[in-house]
């Protein structure tokens, strides 16, 4: 069997979720950088693999898969253990609900394509940063509401989820951004219980960086 490949950059959010995903359920899988500040993503070769030019890309038992919500739900679909989306219809939209606050209202906005978008405009370096910690402290806000309810060790019980994948990537962010992360208790302990797990320690960009 061909081993699985992930097209991915060290320090995309979303590649960085999908090399979680690929730990907690024991995938074994080479890494092919791609390197977005160097526009790799948008060569043909690679666009031919995933027509948005973005990471990640993962290629596995035959599939060629793009999004990374979408590659957390295939990998559960296909690797039913341990589940990184709760059965139950009702946990199952709570889960959704606190990945997609990151992965669909913080995280788009906030990329690096955006923000180089925000530098072509001819805004600063300065402006461009508090652009970035607004939209990071609203979506922590609600995050930090809607999950704490629920919350155990992890976002939603005692066990990681598509949840926690999501948020620890954010948080990491959030801290090269100097975030202040004091108003948000629950995400601060719950990213710090996360990173203490080796399929958490093992994805983070530290550890795939490139040789410098």
């Amino acid at each position: 069997m061909t081993k699985p490949v992930l097209y991915d950059y060290w320090r995309s959010s979303a590649s960085y979720r999908v090399r979680i995903a690929l730990n907690l359920k024991g995938v074994d899988y080479d890494r092919v950088p791609i390197n977005l500040l160097e526009n790799e993503q948008q060569a043909d070769d690679y666009r031919a693999r995933n027509p948005q030019g973005l990471v990640p890309t993962l290629e596995m038992d035959g599939q060629r898969l793009t999004q990374s919500l979408a590659v957390a739900d295939w990998l559960d679909a296909t690797i039913p253990q341990p589940r990184l989306l709760p059965a139950d219809p009702a946990d199952r939209a709570h889960v959704l609900a606190l990945a997609l606050t990151i992965a669909a209202d913080i995280h788009p906005v906030n990329n690096l394509r955006i923000l180089k978008y925000l530098t072509k405009l001819g805004i600063d370096q300065g402006a461009r940063d508090n652009w970035y910690r607004h939209w990071v402290a609203e979506g922590f806000e609600a995050l930090e509401a809607l999950a704490t309810p629920h919350a155990g060790t992890f976002l939603f019980g005692d066990t990681p989820t598509l949840a926690d994948i999501c948020l620890v990537p954010q948080m990491y962010n959030a801290r090269r951004f100097e975030q202040d992360l004091a108003p948000y208790p629950t995400l601060v302990r719950v990213d710090a219980a996360a990173t203490a797990l080796e399929a958490f320690a093992a994805a983070h960009p530290d550890r795939v960086a490139p040789a410098s």
